[in-house]
């Protein structure tokens, strides 16, 4: 061990910890525990060296140190590369750097990586509080580099917090500037694998129960902002994944996406509306059924999925306009007819041979589509958010046995008796109903909304739509998840009908992240181009210009303040004196430099002896105010007006 020769005080350094540890903070939730530990104690054990004395480590155990945390990081991760074995290196080698601080280099290099660590944190989070929180962090590093870097920084680092502030005040109109006028790209930052702040949506496959575990919570998946009136609550389906092949167990999506994509016709109103769509980590987009066209940057599956190009990581916004009334492919191929027939060799023998008693006994499919709802109808069945636990032949145990269950057992066990009975069917996800806003103009939509239906294929409608949830619960379209369920299921708080004081402050808190995506999220190229047109600077030559006209503007005027504001003011005794040295002067008795104002006083009352009474009194006045420490409003006042009344003769040189 070896001692270390500070070259911070103890309260600086400790400041500099606590200010590291709070931009580290929102990295320690992703990485691992056994790494957060040992920063942490590397931390404590640099407190002890300043405060207690304890003794640091030698060269060649710091060595030593580095190379296990180097290692435990690529074993942690696979490898040292990458965003998060990235910052999982840089905040250990930051933990490590704290042992090896002698000189104010080291110190700065430990401050330049905190502000790299709330860059990468934009990397994660985006959101409104972290924001918020990262430019508290970014505060505390400006305000400890300035107690660093200046030779009065002493014990007392926060007395500079004002001057830190301000050095990040004026920071926020460059900031704006940048924001707004920057050309955009699309794609990821530095071409780096896009991160969200992802809840967990719907997923890639539709199993028993899956759904109700989403219904349970009331994170909001999308907002919708409306440009016609809104659909009734019964009629605000939201599509998203399709689902067309069924292993006995899960209802997955096809393989085969990408074909000609049918033309929905419409029989009746369109809504043109634009959805602001939470990270989700999928590709799915969702759009009220059905989507007269793709959404903007997206396309259509064959299936009529609305997808993206790429994983939803960020806030994406996209306009769109639906049917609530259509009709879709009036003729199927033998080909795709097999595909959404299609079922397992074995498996719900009892609910194949319901289905093919369904199929002798109609006279046509719609017959059996009737009669699959009339099941569901009288039979016993429940909805309930927590269905009881099934094994094998969940479709047998759950038409048989249960009689209990959410929307995905209803649509995936309706599904497999169509097609059991001859009728092609697919399976289609995605939210049923939101909540109006008090505009009327804008829908939230959570996750406790989502929901399973399914699609029939008739030969004289094409595909139609069959929700064999409301069979058993006609409320579920109604009224919503509240409405449609018993009392104590585990319904969450927002999708609860009583309103209350949390309610309504986490639906202002909710607005402000709306219109926070809406401005800032969301700004993507498309978004600054539309926004910039207005101002003429849509094209990216002009987005330059409009640049570089803003930083030079904004830069001059910071200029101006900052020296208007350095310039030294003269107080106001200084100020009359002054006024007092310029009548001396056209009079031809200029004041010269390094002369004091006694001496100045009496070469003037040599230069005017008729004056020497008022110009004695003058300076007496003057030097009382300013060397004397008088503090006296009326001797400033007697010394203005003496020398308002000096009248001496005007030079003739």
């Amino acid at each position: 061990m070896s001692a270390i020769r500070d070259s911070l005080p103890p309260r600086t350094l400790s400041a500099l910890l606590l200010v590291l540890a709070v931009v580290a903070a929102p990295h320690a939730m992703r990485l691992p525990l056994w790494l957060t530990a040992v920063v942490v104690a590397l931390g404590l054990w640099r407190l002890g060296i300043a405060w207690r004395g304890w003794p640091a480590p030698t060269r060649w155990g710091r060595v030593v140190l580095t190379l296990l945390l180097g290692a435990g990081v690529a074993t942690a991760y696979g490898t040292v590369v990458g965003l998060d074995a990235g910052v999982a290196l840089v905040t250990a080698m930051g933990g490590l750097k704290l042992l090896e601080m002698r000189r104010r280099r080291d110190t700065l290099v430990l401050i330049y990586l905190g502000y790299f660590l709330v860059i990468t944190q934009f990397l994660y989070d985006q959101t409104m509080p972290m924001v918020a929180y990262l430019l508290f962090g970014v505060w505390g590093l400006t305000t400890v580099l300035i107690a660093v870097t200046r030779a009065t920084g002493g014990d007392r680092p926060l007395a500079h917090g004002r001057l830190g502030a301000a050095l990040v005040a004026q920071g926020l109109p460059l900031m704006v500037i940048l924001f707004v006028l920057f050309p955009r790209v699309s794609g990821p930052l530095w071409g780096l694998p896009e991160r969200s702040t992802a809840v967990t949506g719907l997923g890639d496959d539709l199993s028993p129960g899956g759904i109700s575990q989403l219904s349970r919570s009331d994170a909001v998946a999308f907002r919708v902002e409306l440009d016609d009136p809104p659909p009734a609550p019964d009629r605000r389906y939201w599509r998203g994944p399709v689902f067309t092949r069924y292993d006995g167990e899960t209802w997955q999506a096809g393989r085969d996406r990408r074909g000609p994509v049918p033309e929905p016709r419409s029989r009746g109103r369109s809504v043109s509306y634009t959805v602001m769509l939470e990270p989700h980590a999928q590709r799915w987009l969702f759009t009220l059924d059905l989507p007269a066209a793709a959404p903007e940057d997206g396309r259509l599956g064959r299936d009529l999925t609305p997808l993206a190009e790429d994983p939803v990581h960020q806030v994406r916004r996209y306009a769109v306009r639906s049917y609530l009334e259509f009709r879709v492919q009036t003729e199927l191929p033998p080909k795709r007819r097999q595909h959404y027939l299609a079922l397992p060799d074995q498996g719900h023998p009892r609910a194949r041979e319901l289905a093919e008693g369904w199929r002798q006994q109609a006279e046509a499919p719609a017959d059996v589509v009737e009669r699959g709802l009339a099941h569901f109808r009288g039979d016993g069945f429940r909805y309930t958010l927590t269905p009881p636990a099934v094994a094998d032949n969940w479709v047998d145990a759950f038409l048989f046995d249960t009689r209990a269950g959410f929307c995905g057992h209803y649509a995936g066990s309706y599904a497999f008796l169509m097609r059991a009975a001859g009728v092609p069917t697919r399976v289609v996800t995605g939210y049923l109903g939101g909540s109006l806003g008090d505009d009327g103009d804008t829908i939230t939509v959570r996750q406790s909304d989502a929901h399973a239906w399914t699609e029939v294929w008739l030969a004289d409608q094409g595909w139609v739509r069959i929700d064999p949830t409301s069979a058993v619960s006609p409320e579920r379209a109604e009224e919503g998840l509240a409405g449609s369920v018993a009392a104590g299921e585990p319904v969450p708080a927002m999708a609860r009908p009583e309103q209350s004081w949390h309610k309504t402050a986490r639906r202002q808190l909710e607005e402000m992240d709306a219109a926070w995506n809406r401005w800032v999220l969301a700004y993507g190229p498309e978004l600054q181009q539309r926004f910039l047109s207005r101002f003429g600077l849509g094209e990216w030559p002009r987005m330059v210009m409009g640049l570089g006209v803003a930083l030079v503007v904004v830069g001059g005027l910071t200029a101006g303040v900052i020296l208007v504001r350095r310039r030294p003011r003269r107080d106001a005794a200084s100020a009359a004196f002054a006024r007092f040295e310029r009548k001396a002067r056209w009079a031809g008795v200029p004041r010269r430099p390094g002369e004091g104002p006694r001496d100045f006083g009496e070469r003037a009352a040599a230069a005017f002896p008729e004056r020497a009474q008022a110009l004695a009194a003058i300076t007496e006045s003057y030097l009382r105010l300013r060397y004397y420490g008088l503090a006296d409003d009326g001797e400033l006042r007697r010394l203005r007006r003496r020398i308002a009344r000096l009248r001496l003769p005007r030079s003739r040189g």
